[in-house]
C-alpha cells in the first residue's frame, strides 16, 4: 500500500476530488494547509499598507491506495491540478505498512 500526499491550489480542489472519484478512489483526507516554496510569498496592499504574506493557503489531500493504483491516482492528480505557473504543490509518496479499520478491525487492503 502507498500513501499519497498532494498539496495543491484550493481552487482545483473540486476538480481533483472529481477525478479522482471517476478512476475509483472512495476516500481522502483534506486539510486546509499553509506554506511556500519557490513561491517565497508575496505582498499585499491592505489600507494603503503593504506587508508581506509569508505563508500561502494550500490544500493537502492524503490518500492511501493499493501499490498498483499509485500511477493512476497521480496522473488524475497531475491533470487536474496543474495550472503551469509557480505554486502548483508538490506529491509525497510513501509506503504504509498496516491500515487497520477501528470499526470492524480490517486491515490493509481491506480497510481502504
Amino acid at each position: 500500500m502507498k500513501k499519497i500526499e498532494a498539496i495543491i491550489k484550493p481552487f482545483k480542489m473540486d476538480d481533483v476530488r472529481e477525478a479522482l472519484g471517476e478512476i475509483g478512489v472512495t476516500g481522502m483526507t483534506v486539510s486546509e494547509v499553509k506554506g511556500f516554496g519557490r513561491q517565497k510569498g508575496h505582498t499585499e496592499l491592505y489600507r494603503g499598507a503593504e506587508y508581506m504574506v509569508d505563508f500561502l493557503p494550500k490544500v493537502k489531500l492524503e490518500i492511501v491506495i493499493a501499490k498498483e493504483d499509485v500511477e493512476r491516482c497521480v496522473n488524475a492528480i497531475l491533470e487536474t491540478a496543474q495550472t503551469g505557473k509557480i505554486g502548483d504543490g508538490k506529491i509525497f509518496i510513501t509506503d504504509v505498512e498496516r491500515v487497520i479499520r477501528i470499526r470492524t478491525g480490517e486491515e490493509n487492503r481491506e480497510a481502504i
